[in-house]
């Protein structure tokens, strides 16, 4: 069965350039929605595999920097983790704000070659392992999904109803998305090639 005529699927560079503006939208949605809780109940213990909402949502914070540190090769390696220190859910919107926003740079700067590129993972006592750029993206976005759905879960335990974040790629939700997307200047995914 193939695809009909005219139509074309999207590139690998197209999806992860989409895929950055989802993280980058669905990170807003879910810290914003955890900001109307007070900082008791954001640091509350809950059931997850990092046992609050501010462990989660740091953690993720963490990661991303890691792993930009990685792909940008900036030289920090493992120490980003020895220099970060967890935030508050006010001050996390806006670091994870500015984060994902260097995502965002980054995967418009790549083309279909550089994808492929290799850069260096610091894993410690294991030494130096290279990744290709689109397997490190790919991953990045797959950690963050799963532990924004693990905050999802937590927040449903609190008064605060959990937003919705799984229809960015749709046009089904372009109209409810709208006014998000302008706020974080950023393009819907129907603007993305």
């Amino acid at each position: 069965m193939g695809r009909a005529p005219g139509l074309t699927a999207m590139s690998l560079l197209g999806h992860l350039r989409k895929a950055a503006r989802n993280n980058a939208w669905a990170n807003d949605r879910l810290l914003r929605a955890c900001a109307e809780l007070d900082d008791p109940a954001f640091r509350a213990a809950r059931t997850s595999f990092f046992p609050s909402l501010h462990e989660t949502l740091n953690h993720n914070l963490s990661i991303d920097l890691y792993y930009l540190d990685a792909l940008e090769e900036g030289g920090r390696g493992l120490t980003v983790f020895e220099t970060f220190r967890p935030l508050d859910c006010a001050a996390l919107l806006i670091v994870q704000g500015e984060t994902d926003r260097r995502l965002i740079a980054f995967c418009d700067a790549q083309t279909d070659e550089s994808l492929g590129r290799r850069v260096g993972t610091d894993r410690g006592d294991e030494g130096r392992v290279p990744e290709r750029v689109d397997d490190l993206l790919a991953h990045l976005f797959q950690h963050q999904t799963h532990h924004r759905g693990q905050a999802h879960a937590m927040l449903s335990g609190t008064a605060v109803s959990p937003p919705q974040l799984d229809e960015y790629f749709l046009a089904f939700d372009a109209a409810r998305r709208e006014a998000e997307l302008a706020r974080l200047g950023i393009e819907g995914p129907e603007a993305i090639g």
